[in-house]
């Protein structure tokens, strides 16, 4: 069985200096009917203007991973993290007992795209931690977060982040119960269901077959 989520009906928070849009609830935007699946529970396409940001503030026992499509993020945090994320690095924190963080669009001329991700953690009140890594140059399906494949980011938890890039059809096995894919840019493909930017599809089966066009790009989470 799959359950589509339309780019389209996705919830949305313009601040001006923010455009962001929610495929599940967040914030001020509340649908019982979107909760997030399993694990995952926030996938927020931000938008932000040059030069403007989210002010410092915190976070406890959420996993939290961002994946910068165009511009600059610039990070600081209380673990003493100075970073600049370019587009086609993913981050995550692991917020843990608690973390405090500021990020902000580093231009003053350009705009600032990337998604915003929480995953529940698979323990409570760890250490936080920092990890960061591009996978701008990698084609076909990457294991991004995974807890032993070679290249990956390690994280607090159950869940397992992929992107694929590039033309291809392939069959993926999952290691949880469901996926939960996301396009990015293009479109791609999975049984009868054609997606396009910003769409969503929870998958409710442990094999997933997907098709997809030459430029396209998507995140899939395979989660318990």
């Amino acid at each position: 069985m799959t359950i589509r989520r339309n780019a389209a009906d996705r919830g949305r928070a313009n601040f001006g200096w923010l455009d962001s849009k929610h495929s599940f609830s967040f914030g001020h935007y509340y649908d019982p009917e979107h909760m997030g699946v399993s694990t995952l529970r926030v996938i927020n396409d931000d938008r932000v203007q040059p030069g403007a940001g989210f002010d410092t503030h915190g976070h406890q026992n959420m996993e939290i991973l961002s994946y910068v499509l165009s511009g600059t993020i610039e990070h600081k945090d209380s673990m003493g993290h100075i970073e600049r994320i370019p587009a086609g690095d993913f981050q995550i924190m692991s917020a843990g007992t608690g973390v405090s963080h500021s990020e902000y669009n580093a231009s003053q001329t350009e705009p600032l795209h990337f998604l915003q991700i929480w995953l529940l953690p698979n323990q409570m009140h760890i250490k936080p931690a920092y990890s960061q890594k591009s996978f701008a140059d990698k084609v076909g399906i990457t294991a991004v977060v995974h807890p032993t494949r070679e290249g990956a980011m390690r994280a607090n938890t159950d869940a397992r982040v992929y992107r694929m890039h590039g033309q291809n059809k392939t069959q993926l096995s999952a290691e949880g119960q469901q996926f939960y894919v996301h396009v990015v840019k293009g479109n791609i493909t999975i049984g009868n269901e054609t997606l396009v930017e910003g769409d969503g599809l929870t998958v409710n089966q442990t094999e997933l077959v997907i098709a997809a066009g030459s430029d396209s790009e998507a995140l899939i989470f395979d989660l318990p």
